[in-house]
């Protein structure tokens, strides 16, 4: 659906992005991760066209969005960056609006839009009058009107409380299996792109610090860890088992070894196991791995 090959940008002689590619499938909801200043957002300035890389490319749909722009982009929405709207107008004034500045879209439409992000009851209300979640409703709505295929979302549920990041989620979701769209979006909040995404890539310093199944990558088993006061004795025999336990109780058991046996070792020799559990990664584990917290 959409390809990044090879994008580069400096700004002020400094990279923001360098030499970074990845691709989304068509389907896909794909996650964007790095820290503040990783370059998330030249990403997306540069995928949108608002920003002109310094070597490289993106194309979407096979259309190059620097020399393509139009076609690239005829069927893209975005939230990008904070969204503003004119505060005295209602939500149904502002959307018309942005339809009179970016071409005809149907009053059938905007109504369509308009009960999918769940905004029927209050669009004709002033702007001023709506909650933070209903602002980000309302700017989902204004990216949704040209029904695109693909949209890109730039920190989609900062601020928002538990029930509306639980409400945006549930209409991304709902995006992808109703309407076939492709999504990537940007979030600090990594449970919830656990939750959402198929595939994330992790940008660190300007870098491609990884890209694809984040539950694939890692050490070759699964992490256990044991709570005992014998921690040197527990060592000497996972050592027998060819395992090698941390200071913390932690270690990796391999597939090639079944926990049951590991535990009856341990019995067997006297250790006093006060606990004995399999830890399950997290995508935060897994970010941390990869840019070093």
């Amino acid at each position: 659906m959409i390809r990044f090959d090879s994008i580069s940008k400096k700004f002020r002689g400094r990279p923001a992005v360098a030499d970074v590619s990845f691709e989304v499938a068509r389907g896909e909801i794909f996650g964007l991760l790095g820290h503040n200043g990783a370059g998330k957002s030249t990403t997306f300035g540069i995928a949108l066209g608002h920003v002109h890389a310094d070597s490289g490319r993106v194309t979407v749909n096979g259309h190059d969005v620097s020399t393509a722009r139009p076609l690239a982009l005829a069927r893209v929405g975005a939230i990008f960056e904070t969204p503003a709207f004119y505060d005295y107008l209602s939500g149904w004034r502002n959307l018309r609006f942005f339809v009179s500045l970016g071409g005809e879209v149907s009053r059938q439409r905007m109504e369509e839009v308009v009960r999918l992000v769940r905004l029927e009851e209050r669009i004709h209300d002033p702007v001023r009058a709506y909650s933070h979640g209903m602002r980000q409703r309302l700017a989902l709505a204004q990216a949704l009107l040209p029904d695109p295929e693909l949209i890109l979302l730039d920190e989609p549920t900062e601020g928002l409380d538990p029930a509306g990041i639980h409400e945006m989620r549930e209409l991304i979701l709902k995006l992808r299996a109703e309407h076939g769209m492709t999504v990537i979006l940007s979030s600090h909040i990594l449970h919830e792109v656990e939750q959402l995404c198929d595939r994330v890539a992790i940008l660190h310093r300007g870098t491609l610090a990884y890209c694809g199944r984040w539950q694939d990558a890692g050490p070759g088993g699964t992490r256990w860890k044991i709570e005992t006061r014998e921690i040197e004795k527990c060592a000497a025999v996972l050592k027998e088992l060819q395992l090698e336990v941390l200071p913390d109780g932690t270690f990796v058991l391999p597939g090639t070894l079944d926990s049951a046996t590991v535990l009856s070792a341990l019995v067997a020799a006297g250790v006093r196991v006060g606990e004995f559990r399999r830890l399950v990664r997290t995508l935060e584990d897994f970010y941390l791995e990869r840019t070093g917290g």
